[in-house]
């Protein structure tokens, strides 16, 4: 099997060990932990606008997609999720502020690895089942960096904040899981 696939299927593990070492070495601060808290806002708020287009498809162990969504953030940067994950996981290790700036770059090295490797075996398979239609998706939107041009053929699939904010429940409980470790070891200092 491809260590592509065995990453993708891993994904939601991987930042684990990562988020230990953040967790240990926490040393938070009022500024670390609102300017953290706002990262991270902003990542999830990305997060929950994907999810509202692409539903619960994007929790799946496999590579594929039913169908192409290229409208919401998806007319703007081809993985909206990634890029709300990459700035969440910035705002915890900001909010922690643990062994900074080290750890800062550390995170972007490992998901930036992790990533780039899941989004070829994904661009792949994409490029399989979408032919023509993904291709033409692929040289007009941006892989991580958003632009400010919305996808000239955006597809009309309509935002559902119910099903992004059901789908998104793990995730949810994951920050809040996090964010009380990083008060509890800055109470106890």
């Amino acid at each position: 099997m491809d260590i592509r696939a065995k990453i993708f299927e891993a994904r939601s593990y991987t930042p684990i060990p990562l988020l230990i070492a953040v967790l240990i070495l926490a040393n938070p601060s009022v500024a670390s932990f609102i300017t953290g808290s706002l990262v991270a806002l902003l990542g999830e708020s990305l997060r929950l606008w994907a999810v509202g287009y692409a539903g619960s498809a994007t929790r799946t162990r496999h590579v594929g997609a039913p169908e192409l969504i290229t409208n919401g953030p998806y007319a703007h940067v081809r993985n909206p999720i990634y890029v709300g994950n990459f700035v969440l996981s910035l705002g915890l290790c900001l909010m922690a502020w643990a062994w900074m700036p080290y750890m800062v770059g550390v995170f972007i090295v490992a998901f930036g690895i992790q990533y780039i490797m899941i989004v070829s075996l994904e661009e792949e398979h994409l490029q399989e089942i979408f032919d023509d239609e993904y291709t033409r998706y692929l040289q007009q939107v941006p892989r991580f960096i958003p632009t400010i041009f919305r996808y000239a053929h955006a597809s009309d699939f309509s935002f559902d904040l119910r099903a992004a904010l059901r789908s998104d429940r793990r995730t949810f409980q994951s920050i809040a899981a996090v964010t009380l470790v990083i008060l509890i070891r800055w109470y106890l200092g």
